[in-house]
């Protein structure tokens, strides 16, 4: 990731009211943008977006004949783990709740606003096979999917947790190796969200030059599954996708960084 990249796309106010609209709807496209940002052109919405893509801070899916635009918070993250040390985290989450309570909202707003198909997109500094072994490999995935014991096999997704209790039993609906996988997904380590139908994930692998792949999860068919949407929005995947990109460049968990 490009960091001076990413502050030079935020430092824009056009760009972060582009991603603050994002983060309350996803999924729109260019013409919904565009209404965002009275007295710009179609074109001037189009060079914005294509700032704030080339940083990373969002991603597009062609739907039919759409062409879809993602929040993709993960370059976010990186920067909170590696500006926010661990000893100040606490406070400074402490204060923004504060500030929310008085301003007379709420800290989990915006976490409320958990859309239908969630996006992430990071780059990593490893080969398409070392991510798809990450993956897929419950030796790797219990180091950053919080303690999570994951074996992504061709028949299925089969998770346990630290104690051994099942956290997910679903099919496998595509397994390519090491390019693409994706299996349906049930969060049953909670009651009530078990109790939800199942939703589905995307792996995508794509190699880069310079012996860096970038890393595409799509959460979608979530419609069935409102309290998982949320559950798993925003920080649940980003700490996930933070932590394997550190764990396959470092060599080391993210708590340990």
């Amino acid at each position: 990731m490009d960091e001076d990249r990413v502050f030079r796309a935020m430092a824009d106010p056009t760009r972060r009211l582009l991603l603050d609209r994002l983060f309350e709807r996803d999924g729109r496209t260019l013409g919904d943008l565009q209404d965002q940002v009275p007295g710009m052109t179609r074109f001037g919405v189009m060079k914005h977006l294509g700032v704030l893509e080339q940083a990373g801070l969002i991603t597009t899916r062609k739907v039919g004949r759409e062409k879809l635009h993602f929040l993709n918070p993960v370059p976010i993250q990186l920067i909170h783990d590696r500006w926010v040390s661990k000893y100040t985290r606490g406070r400074a989450e402490a204060l923004s709740d504060l500030k929310a309570a008085l301003e007379g909202g709420s800290a989990m707003d915006g976490a409320t606003i958990a859309t239908l198909t969630q996006v992430y997109q990071v780059f990593i500094k490893a080969t398409p096979e070392q991510i798809w072994d990450a993956i897929t490999k419950p030796e790797f995935t219990e180091r950053y999917f919080y303690g999570a014991r994951i074996e992504n096999s061709r028949e299925r997704h089969f998770s346990t947790g630290p104690d051994g209790s099942v956290w997910g039993d679903s099919p496998t609906l595509e397994f390519d190796p090491p390019r693409r996988l994706v299996h349906g997904w049930r969060s049953l380590y909670d009651p009530e969200l078990a109790k939800e139908e199942e939703s589905r994930v995307t792996w995508e692998i794509e190699p880069q030059e310079g012996g860096v792949s970038k890393l595409t999860v799509v959460h979608d068919r979530l419609e069935g599954a409102p309290k998982t949407a949320e559950s798993v929005s925003g920080a649940g995947w980003m700490m996930v996708l933070s932590g394997l990109k550190t764990l396959l460049e470092t060599g080391h968990p993210l708590s340990g960084a």
